[in-house]
């Protein structure tokens, strides 16, 4: 729930602050006063519409999983706008990019403006449709999950099996491949570490002559070993750590004595330049040598292959019919409550003045994870994409009236962009009446233009606009009932608009 709006510099408006509670929150005001210019400040730090704002802060007390986005969640979640040259988004304080913000504010938040239909998707009937038979049959929540469990395990499958048929098709090109990866690899064969230590002995014999003469000269220590001893006990001195090091030294010297070594030079080289094409190739000895053991079981895929295919065809045939049977179930538990959805639906848009819908279960005869249905929705016989933006709206309210009313539940926020344009007052109020009751689901805001909904708001603010800016106020009881005068008389308010404004102001 939005409990904090801070916007500053947005066109007329300089700075606003609201504080916000539960409930129907309505703004009204003479035209061109910057209702919407107010109402799009706010929804324009969800990313989901343009705002000239240099700031807006928006302050939920609601908890919102942030943790796919990168963003740690806290008890009050505050979603900010800031614009200078370029517009940027942030989550308490953390930056997040704007197709991820619009991704994430489209989980809570429903904008009932723009002619979309994607309210009504086949997934959302059938939920409702099944969570009606749940509520009749227990049991059927058990079979709903069963269902999804073999949709996995049958999708699986296919997967498994749609790549097997795709290999089939290629399935020489793709052992040649194997084979020839295998043949490479397993010609050099290179062991872990081989490589390191023939760089050492090829550096070694670059410097083989400067190492050889630098012993020769130093091989003279060994002819002065004598005289040094005889010195050494002269002064009676111990000499065994001379003879140590001496001795330590000669190891040494025959270490370094290369020509002592059995191996031909040129195949030293070649070695390395074959071990240095792998490395190129694989990145490492140990990557081409995990290249090696995956195609072998890759040939050994390939040559199992028939068997295989015979074994998911069998797996996948077994499967398919336990789900062919789970989707007539589907089926007819659903048909049983189509009429019912159709009534609670078409309930709703009676009190909202609109004609009634009638829907219709197809069978689709492909396997989704919702069985094989699709609902088919007309209303008047006439497609949805042939109703007004204001008529597609009422519909969108009397769908989710009906799923808070079947779901018993409905959490979010729902903005209605000038829900009451255009609309009769028993239009206006039969609207009202069906965003009082989604109030107790749902936090609203709407810009109206009737008195009759603006009556039943739990937030009244009021837009003004002067010769310098704009301003909003949240108006008090008596200031409401002459602001309901207001839009019910016009400017020049009568006695008859107040004496109404207060009856509905009451009911």
């Amino acid at each position: 729930m939005i409990n904090r709006v801070l916007m500053k510099e947005n066109l007329g408006f300089k700075e606003v602050e609201l504080e916000i509670s539960q409930g129907l929150t309505v703004f009204t005001g003479l035209s061109g006063a910057g209702k919407s210019v107010l109402f799009k400040g706010i929804l324009s730090a969800f990313a989901l519409s343009e705002s000239e704002a240099k700031l807006v802060e928006i302050e939920l007390d609601d908890k919102i999983d942030l943790e796919e986005y990168g963003i740690e969640g806290e008890e009050e979640n505050v979603f900010k706008l800031l614009k200078d040259k370029n517009t940027k988004y942030f989550i308490n304080n953390q930056s997040i990019s704007k197709k991820s913000l619009i991704h994430l504010s489209k989980k809570f938040i429903k904008y009932l403006s723009a002619k979309e239909i994607n309210e009504f998707s086949n997934e959302k009937f059938l939920n409702l449709l099944d969570a009606l038979e749940c509520a009749k049959n227990p049991e059927f929540e058990d079979f709903l999950s069963h269902f999804k469990d073999d949709y996995k395990q049958w999708l699986q499958i296919s997967e498994e099996l749609t790549t097997i048929l795709e290999e089939e098709k290629r399935i020489e090109e793709l052992k040649e491949l194997a084979s020839t990866q295998i043949e490479r690899i397993s010609k050099i064969n290179p062991k872990v570490g081989e490589y390191e230590e023939l760089l050492n002995l090829k550096k070694k014999l670059s410097k083989k002559d400067k190492i050889e003469a630098a012993w020769e000269k130093a091989s003279a220590i060994f002819e002065l070993e004598k005289v040094v001893i005889d010195a050494l006990n002269l002064s009676e001195k111990d000499t065994s750590f001379f003879s140590e090091c001496l001795n330590e030294l000669r190891i040494i010297a025959e270490n370094e004595k290369i020509e002592d070594l059995d191996f031909d030079i040129e195949e030293v080289l070649n070695r390395i330049e074959d071990l240095s094409s792998l490395i190129k190739r694989y990145e490492s000895i140990e990557n081409a040598l995990e290249v090696l053991e995956n195609k072998k079981n890759e040939l050994a895929h390939y040559d199992n292959l028939s068997f295989e295919k015979k074994e998911l065809e069998k797996k996948l045939e077994k499967i398919e019919k336990k789900i062919n049977q789970s989707t007539q179930l589907l089926t007819q538990a659903r048909m049983q409550n189509l009429k019912t959805l159709e009534d609670f639906l078409n309930d709703y848009l009676k009190n909202l003045y609109m004609k009634n819908v009638s829907l219709e279960l197809v069978d689709t005869s492909k396997i989704t994870s919702l069985g094989k249905d699709e609902i088919k929705l007309s209303i008047n016989a006439a497609n949805l994409k042939n109703l007004s933006s204001g008529e597609l709206n009422r519909l969108r309210l009397a769908f989710i009236a009906t799923e808070c009313r079947i779901l018993n539940s409905g959490t979010g926020i729902i903005f209605l962009d000038e829900i009451d344009a255009n609309l009769s007052g028993k239009e206006a109020m039969s609207i009202a009446n069906v965003l009082n009751e989604l109030s107790a689901f749902y936090q609203i805001f709407a810009i109206s233009h009737l008195p009759q909904l603006s009556s039943k708001a739990h937030n009244h603010f009021l837009v003004e606009k002067n010769a310098s800016c704009s301003t909003v106020k949240k108006l008090k009881d008596k200031d409401r009932i002459k602001e309901l005068a207001r839009m019910i008389s016009g400017e020049t308010i009568t006695d008859e608009a107040l004496e109404f404004a207060k009856t509905l102001f009451k009911t």
